[in-house]
């Protein structure tokens, strides 16, 4: 597949057209929101495209790219939005609105496997098997095609994977199960900001 990687400067162009439906990954310096810093926001159509933003990391000003994750008309796919949001909140200073993820999504809906990792739905719901050997790379630098191209991966198939997995979520009559999950994902992040990492429902 070829796959249309822009990287971007700082910010999304002013002219970009984007779909009401896009996916969105982060990469960070570390796991740590209160030492390491969000480096790149990845975007797709889903049409074979990544827009990769290399953010200014002294002010994070990225007024077109904020405007875009704030969008509530604008679906976005995440794989694992508890820890993108947080480092998007924590670092652009907002709240993304209108998001689905595709690994509570699968963990709802393939209740027949342990395994909920973004290659894991990849190869079994488009029988590609990704590399995740650059997951852990430095991407605070300048970065390099390989790194591109990772970054690139990480949402290109994120449309596919999230209509498969809304496919049976709907046939288990799980979706709605779903839904209310996924409302309490910002009450989450904000747990995480606040410390809270562990699961407060337990006994």
């Amino acid at each position: 597949m070829n796959i249309d990687i822009k990287l971007h400067k700082e910010d999304l162009p002013d002219e970009l057209l984007l779909s009401d439906k896009i996916a969105v990954d982060c990469e960070f310096m570390g796991l740590n929101v209160e030492r390491d810093n969000l480096c790149l926001v990845q975007i797709s159509t889903g049409n074979s495209d990544a827009h990769i933003v290399k953010l200014n990391r002294e002010n994070y000003n990225s007024p077109n790219l904020k405007k875009v994750l704030q969008d509530d008309s604008i679906n976005k796919i995440f794989h694992y939005a508890r820890a993108d949001l947080l480092f998007i909140k924590k670092y652009l200073g907002i709240n993304v609105e209108n998001i689905n993820c595709t690994k509570i999504m699968s963990k709802l809906a393939r209740s027949y496997s342990d395994k909920h990792g973004l290659k894991d739905l990849i190869k079994e719901f488009i029988g590609l098997d990704i590399s995740k050997n650059l997951q852990s790379s430095d991407f605070g630098g300048d970065l390099s095609d390989k790194q591109l191209q990772y970054c690139a991966k990480d949402v290109i198939y994120l449309h596919q994977v999230y209509e498969k997995l809304m496919e049976i979520l709907v046939r288990e009559k799980r979706d709605k199960l779903y839904k209310d999950a996924i409302k309490f994902i910002h009450a989450r992040v904000n747990l995480d900001l606040a410390s809270f990492n562990n699961d407060i429902w337990s006994h």
